[in-house]
């Protein structure tokens, strides 16, 4: 089964000057990363701006994150889609490229019921047959994936846990509590990491970890070890630059700051739009502090 236990990483996509996926850059993020222990990586996830990428700049992401990662670190597609039918091809081309399991939100737009959010995550479990994370991010996709569908989806063979990015810790901790069987409440909170640890979460996909990936690292290792004190002052440590993040501008701030600002992956695309230069010191400054 896949191990979903530790820091995994959301990449971003590095663009170069002309707005092109730059794959060199994208091989040297990711090689960092597995150096300073990351568990995973998460390819085409939101911060890697996944919904802006052509079908063969999808391929490309996938297929250099997989030639430096795969063997090292536990690979996971991002696959959402408006259509089940689409989400399922893009399953299918994530295997083949020898990921190990998927992270998939409810289908945005459609606003669909809990009812039909079951019958989306079943319909790609089954035709698929590998290890799905559900994504929980109702700011992002109008519908919140309720516990009672989340109790129903858990006793799926292949989906293996939830990535909780709703905000509401009570709604995680209702999961955390309620002990389900071969499955994992991912932390999706970047200003809640401490308490899923405390409560007996094992990972954490964090878009943040672009940022602050050995620090993060630091804050899991320590939890795991009930060293609160260690995981609180880490937390203090970097949580104005996580406030910050949390607050707007995210995927701006993800790239700007990446490995603490000292590569440059290139601005984010458009339907984004940049930070001005007073809000991007004004979080570089934040950075630097840690």
């Amino acid at each position: 089964m896949m191990d979903i236990k530790g820091i995994l990483v959301p990449t971003v996509t590095p663009f170069d000057q002309n707005g092109k996926v730059d794959t060199a850059t994208l091989e040297k993020l990711v090689q960092s990363f597995i150096d300073k222990g990351v568990a995973g990586i998460v390819a085409c996830g939101t911060t890697g701006e996944y919904y802006t990428f052509s079908p063969e700049e999808r391929t490309l992401v996938l297929t250099t994150i997989a030639k430096v990662a795969k063997g090292k670190v536990t690979l996971i597609a991002g696959v959402n889609s408006l259509s089940s039918d689409h989400t399922i091809e893009l399953a299918h081309e994530a295997k083949s490229l020898g990921y190990e399991g998927l992270m998939l939100s409810a289908n945005p737009y459609s606003l669909p019921s809990q009812q039909g959010i079951i019958a989306h995550f079943e319909k790609v479990a089954d035709a698929v047959k590998m290890p799905i994370i559900m994504y929980n991010f109702p700011a992002r996709v109008g519908v919140n994936i309720e516990f009672e569908t989340v109790e129903h989806l858990a006793r799926h063979p292949y989906i293996v846990g939830i990535k909780e990015s709703s905000g509401n810790f009570s709604q995680a901790l209702r999961m955390l509590q309620a002990g389900f069987k071969n499955f994992e409440v991912v932390c999706g909170c970047d200003d809640q990491p401490v308490d899923f640890f405390f409560w007996g979460s094992k990972s954490w996909i964090a878009g943040a970890a672009n940022v602050f990936p050995e620090e993060q690292v630091a804050l899991f290792e320590a939890s795991q070890a009930g060293n609160w004190d260690e995981a609180r002052r880490i937390m203090t440590r970097i949580y104005p630059a996580i406030h910050s993040m949390e607050s707007g501008d995210y995927n701006q701030k993800a790239k700007a700051g990446c490995l603490k600002a000292s590569i440059d992956v290139g601005k984010v695309r458009v339907p984004l739009a940049d930070m001005s230069e007073e809000d991007r010191q004004a979080f570089l400054s934040l950075v630097k502090q840690v």
